[in-house]
């Protein structure tokens, strides 16, 4: 389909759908200047898809025609006037969940559009996250001016809206880009309450939007405003919110999102209401190691990255290093993510989808970015980074900064390395559009833009090319294509080349060497700590374990695994601290203990922190296994079965009958736990035992093992442990609520609890998610 936004799009999209065929939406030509790549750009998708068909509008059909020599597959290049003119009875085909209901090429901003293969069980998946993300309900406006050949503007608008029975009030794209004002006076009439756009958008509405164009405009009924689809700004973000807040527009309304069209297109997004969080950490830091610390507040250098929330209900978000081990949080890394939204692969591109999956069912849409206290941030793309004297230089800032100066046309830059045709090494390059041709204005801007590169990144560009308008080439999306840029500036057809004395290419040779040095050398430090972390397990594992089988007294158990495992942790290079002491009963007095469960580590470190002998509850099935069954016996674990349920109500009085007698039986309430970071909903043993017995509950939190050893992972990490015992919830204090009932005072007692332990754990609450066994 190569139509604009208009009815006829509608009725091709379905059409195709009812006759049994599979739409794919191009987009139409923009610029007559960029006519031959359009082609050649469409020719490669319309083969790639085997194209038996192209709809298109009056117009542009006699440049569709040019496609038929190039496409061997294509049979036809119809209007829709034309299909509907020879119209007979319609036979609707067959639809099941598993069938492709959409092939959405990919932007192409890092090389040549790939084919995502999205079914019909994608597509619902995705929009029903989404719209249960943001509450969107029949009662919603969606107004939308995104081109429905892009998945923001297909998918998020037209069949999200589609879905939910809200209603849709449509633009076209020119409309909005030659007057932004449309988009907002829209919003205005229709009292829009979802719209959604690229951060280019909302930055055009601040360029281009004068206040004259506001008066008696009332943003007061939009509610959801997502910003993504390419890097967001959180400059942008901030002016926007700044500047349309005296019109009723509300800052908790801004999200940024992070989407791609491997997921169908959402699959982050931030808390309701909570408004734009910005992270600002060290430069320095992140771009020689890729840890994002955070900058000291006089920082006026600090990098910022807007948070793009959570994955989306049922999806998973992983940072990984390029062996494919899960990295801890505030360490960039490679973004990988999994969901019924996730696609199956690239249409007939088996190197590209194994390239996607070559992680397991993990899929690596190369993007960068870290996660911090559950939330994702996106930092860049893999194959944009430029590699500079052991710095990595992210294209996305520089280009904005550079975009900002005077006389250079904002959103028309492009940053790139591109390889030294004597050494191979690679060289930075600044292609930026300007319509100032004078040599001394344009030598003015040139020694600026050194200037700024050399107070941004440390170091100044080799080439700056400052060129005509429309030579920067993009995305149907608007995003900067630098690798086509690339291209068209090695084959000579733009800008000078740059000096290149011997010892800037030498410099040049080794920032290109070092830097693969330090990933080769961070692979294999941590893959010798992982072997490390085993090796002490092994040698000091047994050693601990056939002590505490021989000796006869608790007290003395106790004291050998205490040292042993703190021995352990001080061995591995692993600091464990612990607060709150003070919030713990006297040893005397009975009680309960319930913590949060992140990791196999997670007894471990209670075992090594606690300052008091406690009783574990563990699942049943660790009794089957004679290496476990040996050392948690000696320590007086209480074993309990989760499946049979009168054997559980059995293993539960026992339980009561430990706390009675004072043991601190203690509870990891989420029963297991997963990789992902949040707190899984809480079974309701420790809190009825509590309630029977009207002993007080000790809230634990434990954070860091996670990040260590994750769930269906046996690869340890460095990282820190930390725990934090919360105040004591005393059943008197909850009982003149509940009027005395046993039941209610255990769901008051959990309630409490996990209140404290999600204050102190710092990540998200899943609590609304299906608890497992």
């Amino acid at each position: 389909i190569m139509l604009p936004t208009g009815r006829d799009y509608f009725i091709s999209f379905f059409g195709i759908l009812m006759a049994g065929g599979v739409p794919a939406p191009i987009y139409p030509p923009f610029r007559p200047s960029q006519i031959e790549d359009h082609l050649r750009r469409h020719a490669g998708i319309a083969a790639n898809c085997r194209a038996r068909a192209l709809i298109t509008d009056a117009q542009a059909k006699p440049v569709a025609r040019l496609l038929s020599g190039q496409v061997a597959s294509l049979r036809a290049v119809v209007t829709v006037d034309e299909l509907s003119a020879g119209a007979g009875a319609p036979a609707p085909a067959g639809r099941h969940g598993a069938d492709t209901a959409l092939l959405q090429y990919t932007s192409g901003s890092t090389g040549n559009p790939k084919g995502v293969v999205l079914s019909h069980a994608n597509l619902l998946a995705n929009i029903r996250a989404m719209a249960a993300a943001v509450e969107a309900g029949p009662e919603d406006v969606f107004v939308s001016w995104l081109p429905l050949y892009h998945d923001m503007g297909l998918i998020g608008a037209w069949l999200g809206s589609l879905v939910q029975a809200m209603q849709l009030v449509i633009m076209p794209p020119l409309s909005f880009l030659a007057r932004p004002q449309r988009w907002l006076q829209t919003i205005h009439r229709s009292r829009g309450t979802i719209s959604s756009g690229p951060n280019f958008g909302y930055e055009l509405c601040l360029r281009r939007i004068a206040d004259k164009d506001l008066e008696g405009l009332d943003l007061s009924s939009w509610r959801i405003a997502c910003n993504g689809a390419e890097q967001v700004s959180p400059e942008t973000i901030e002016r926007f919110c700044a500047r349309f807040a005296p019109y009723g527009f509300r800052r908790e309304a801004m999200m940024p999102v992070y989407g791609l069209a491997e997921s169908s297109v959402g699959l982050a997004f931030p808390p309701l209401g909570r408004g734009p969080l910005i992270d600002r950490i060290d430069r320095e830091t992140f771009v020689t190691s890729g840890r994002a610390e955070p900058a000291a507040a006089d920082r006026a250098d600090a990098l910022r990255f807007p948070a793009c929330g959570r994955p989306l209900p049922g999806h998973e978000i992983r940072v990984v290093d390029p062996a494919g081990h899960e990295l801890p949080e505030r360490q960039q890394g490679r973004l990988e993510f999994r969901g019924p939204s996730a696609t199956a692969g690239y249409l007939r591109n088996p190197e590209a989808t194994r390239r996607l999956f070559h992680h397991g069912d993990w899929l690596d849409p190369e993007d960068l970015g870290y996660i911090a206290e559950g939330e994702v941030y996106v930092t860049g793309r893999a194959k944009d980074v430029i590699i500079r004297a052991g710095r990595n230089i992210y294209p996305d800032e520089f280009e904005a900064a550079v975009g900002d100066l005077e006389g250079v046309q904002k959103g028309n830059v492009a940053v790139f390395a591109s390889p030294d045709p004597a050494t191979g090494t690679e060289r930075l390059i600044v292609l930026a559009e300007s319509r100032r041709r004078d040599p001394e204005a344009q030598a003015r801007l040139t020694a600026r833009i050194n200037e700024l590169a050399s107070d941004l990144i440390g170091t100044p560009p080799d080439d700056i090319v400052l060129a005509p308008p429309r030579t920067v080439l993009k995305t149907s999306s608007g995003k900067v294509r630098r690798a086509a840029s690339r291209e068209v500036y090695e084959q000579g057809l733009i800008g000078v080349a740059g000096p290149a004395p011997w010892w800037q290419e030498t410099r040049f040779a080794l920032a290109g060497i070092l830097p693969r040095l330090r990933r080769a050398a961070g692979e294999v430090s941590a893959a010798a700590y992982a072997a490390y972390g085993w090796f002490l397990f092994g040698l000091l594992g047994p050693a601990i374990g056939g002590t505490l089988a021989v000796l006869p007294r608790p007290a003395w158990r106790w004291a050998v695994l205490r040292a042993g495992l703190r021995l352990m942790a001080r061995a591995s290079c692993t600091p464990m601290s612990i607060q709150g002491l003070e919030n713990l009963p006297p040893p005397g007095r009975p009680c309960v203990l319930v913590a949060n469960h992140s990791s196999y580590l997670d007894g471990f470190t209670l075992a090594a922190l606690l300052p008091r002998q406690v009783c574990f509850v563990a699942k049943a099935e660790l009794e089957d296994f004679w290496a476990t069954r040996i050392p948690l016996r000696a320590i007086g674990t209480e074993f309990v079965e989760r499946f049979d349920k009168e054997k559980g109500l059995e293993d539960a009085q026992r339980v009561v009958a430990a706390a009675e007698a004072g043991r601190a039986p203690l509870f990891f309430a989420e029963g297991t736990f997963t990789r992902r970071p949040g707190l899984l909903p809480f079974h309701m043993g420790a809190f009825v035992a509590a309630a029977e017995a009207r002993l007080p509950v000790v809230p634990i939190a434990i954070r860091g093992t996670r990040s260590i050893l994750r769930a269906d992972s046996w690869f340890p990490r460095r990282g820190a442990i930390s725990v934090a015992i919360g105040e004591t919830v005393e059943p008197e204090t909850l009982e003149p609520a509940t009027g005395g009932d046993g039941w209610k005072l255990a769901l008051a007692l959990r309630d409490a609890t996990r209140a404290q332990i999600l204050r102190h754990c710092r990540e998200p609450d899943l609590g609304a998610e299906r608890a497992p066994i």
